[in-house]
């Protein structure tokens, strides 16, 4: 062994790192600030009670001075002071945290949080000041008032001072290019945002700019409805009112408190971003919430308040810290236990929020084994299902008179959960569920579903997709089918007489008009089948319908997905031909007349190849929209049926 020692840090090396690379946001110097002026406050009510100061402590309050003149701002409180020996221990050695130290004398005290921790907030002045200056006088008897003064190297005078008034004034010497901050808005603006619901009041220019009560701390019995949507617009102005919110409060085995809301979701929310604001005791930190709440709640709006949030570490440290992850836990059940609340006493109004509520529950049951647990019975779809309301009213009398009051909950909300449908279909379809995705595109065999009783739910949120495939891991015994991938044995038509066979052209009806469509199509990709759809009104039915096998359809969505493209509607699909329908009937028997004249097709021929195109068109449509092309080709070829038919008619 050569040298043994220690290593030595420089201050003048350390300091311009202080300064300049310790906050990313020259702004934040004030929340500092203040947050010391806060502490200062505090821990004379904290001396005073323990009985270590005997005098008047006063009203608290923190005064924001501007003078233009001399471009200085200067920020002073009433609170603690120090002596001569404390500036030298908690200025001069930088990064000693005189709040730690005062917490473990004091930690017996919780009613009075202290901001500080980082020992290094006061650094954040020479960001924007050339010169800083500390004039403070302590609370101790015979205490002599004490000047300091730096210029932002590791040079400073420590001097008395005539300071008669308890307390601390820090003054910055602004830089040239930092003197936004002796503009009285830019100070209030700063103020709101990081200061506001700090417990003392700040004055500018005699006047209170804080709002101080933080909502968040209250008991949730004080506050009204009101009071929660008071401060979701303050939060938020000109923003839909929320749904409905949690409120957070515990301080075991953490500490946490916070209000968070559940918003409107629009079209142009990016869920992905977090909208929660972060506290520490009421001083705001930061917007980015990312990696302390679980994501499938990022899209919530609030508050989240909490001292044992490791603000000074990195984002991927904070990420893998084990009080983080409880935090994220607690947050997650508390929201689970709200939306079961609701549930469970306004089953209406939770219903009519699910429309945004449903994709928070949907994307945290995909994300969160815990809260799917929790929430798996609560998790609703929008149905087909109509019940009849046979349930009698009940009526009661009213203690205050002799009024009968209805307290019938009325006709059961359209929404129904998976293990409702599963029990009230088993007996027709065991285990099957039908499903639809787009109440516009697939409207025709939603309907063909329901006129045959059978229950069809809408899974048509953006989510869906991945949910139906979840619901089928967890329900591994249930199918999924959706309304437009096959035809149910319920919605066909069996009993129908077998059909008769052509003697001129030895084959059925069925058989005919398949071809029909073969020759019309000229598709050999397209796989046409001729079904007879159960109705009690034939032509209430539709005449073809397009349907996509359910598996084959799922592997060119993933396949698009993983592929970041567009799904493409596929050249392989099945046109299912309902010969029940009138129109189709009627094609069959125009058919009859196509005789081959000329070398051509008669004009009945004609007809019928036209109108065998155009019902494939109408199928086509609720599957997929046309390109330029294909929309001209589907108005002339409209065109041309509707005018050979008005030849025909007028013959």
């Amino acid at each position: 062994m050569l040298e043994q020692g220690t290593i030595s840090i420089h201050t003048e090396n350390i300091f311009p790192i202080i300064k300049k690379s310790l906050y990313s946001d020259h702004q934040i110097f004030l929340r500092e600030l203040v947050s010391n002026a806060v502490d200062a406050i505090q821990k004379l009510s904290m001396v005073s009670r323990a009985g270590e100061y005997s005098g008047d402590i006063g009203e608290p309050e923190i005064q924001l001075a501007i003078d233009k003149d001399k471009k200085t701002l200067s920020i002073t409180d009433n609170g603690i002071g120090m002596t001569a020996d404390e500036v030298k221990k908690y200025i001069n050695q930088v990064a000693f945290s005189s709040a730690e130290e005062f917490i473990q004398k004091y930690k017996g005290d919780s009613n009075q949080p202290i901001i500080g921790h980082f020992g290094l907030g006061f650094y954040s002045s020479f960001m924007v000041a050339s010169q800083v200056e500390i004039d403070t006088l302590s609370y101790k008897e015979g205490a002599q008032a004490i000047h300091w003064t730096c210029d932002g190297s590791p040079n400073f005078t420590l001097e008395d001072s005539p300071r008669t008034t308890r307390g601390t004034t820090i003054t910055l010497h602004l830089m040239e290019e930092e003197l936004e901050y002796l503009e009285s808005a830019r100070v209030q603006n700063l103020v709101k945002t990081y200061c506001d619901f700090m417990p003392v009041p700040i004055k500018l220019d005699g006047e209170v700019i804080n709002r101080q009560k933080a909502p968040w701390r209250e008991s949730a019995n004080n506050l009204s409805k009101e009071d929660y949507l008071e401060f979701y617009r303050y939060l938020y102005p000109f923003q839909e009112e929320p749904l409905l919110w949690v409120h957070l409060n515990t301080d075991y085995p953490f500490i946490i408190n916070g209000i968070l809301y559940f918003p409107k979701l629009r079209p142009d929310v990016d869920v992905t971003k977090g909208q929660i604001k972060l506290f520490c005791n009421q001083v705001f930190v930061s917007d980015n919430v990312e990696e302390i709440i679980p994501q499938f709640l990022l899209p919530m709006r609030g508050v989240i308040d909490s001292t044992d949030i490791p603000l000074n570490v990195s984002r991927s440290a904070l990420q893998g810290d084990r009080t983080v992850k409880k935090i994220g836990d607690y947050i997650a059940k508390k929201v689970g236990d709200r939306l079961k609340e609701l549930y469970r006493d306004n089953r209406e109004q939770y219903i009519s929020a699910w429309k945004d509520l449903g994709t928070f529950v949907k994307f945290g049951v995909l994300n969160d084994e815990k809260f799917q647990k929790q929430v798996e019975d609560i998790t609703v779809f929008r149905t087909t299902y109509q019940p009849s309301d046979t349930t009698p009213t009940v009526q009661v009398q009213t203690e205050d008179n002799d009024a009968w009051q209805d307290i019938n909950p009325g006709a059961k909300l359209p929404y129904t959960t998976l293990k409702e449908y599963l029990e009230r279909n088993k007996e027709r379809h065991e285990n099957r569920v039908f499903y639809c995705t787009d109440e516009a595109s697939q409207a025709t065999y939603v309907e063909l579903h329901k006129s045959q009783g059978l229950e069809v739910l809408y899974m048509d949120s953006f989510i869906d997709t991945h949910f139906i495939n979840f619901l089928e891991r967890e329900y591994n015994e249930v199918k999924f089918t959706r309304v437009d991938s096959d035809l149910d044995n319920t919605l066909l038509d069996k009993e129908k007489p077998a059909e008769i066979v052509d003697p001129n052209t030895n084959k059925t009806r069925s058989e005919i008009i398949k071809e029909l469509f073969e020759k019309a199509i000229n598709k050999p990709k397209v796989n046409i089948r001729t079904e007879a759809l159960k109705s009690d009104n034939p032509q209430g039915t539709p005449p073809a319908m397009v349907l996509l096998p359910e598996i084959l359809r799922r592997l060119r969505e993933m396949n698009a997905m993983m592929q970041q493209q567009s799904v493409e509607f596929p050249e392989d699909h099945i046109l299912v031909v309902n010969t029940a329908h009138p129109l189709i009937q009627n094609l069959a028997t125009l058919s009859q007349g196509s005789i081959i004249q000329d070398g051509g097709d008669s004009p009945t021929g004609q007809l019928a190849n036209m109108i065998c195109q155009h019902v494939y068109d109408l199928a086509l449509m609720s599957q997929k929209g046309f390109d330029a092309e294909g929309m001209k080709s589907f108005v002339e070829r409209s065109n041309d049926v509707l005018t050979k038919l008005t030849e025909q008619a007028t013959k």
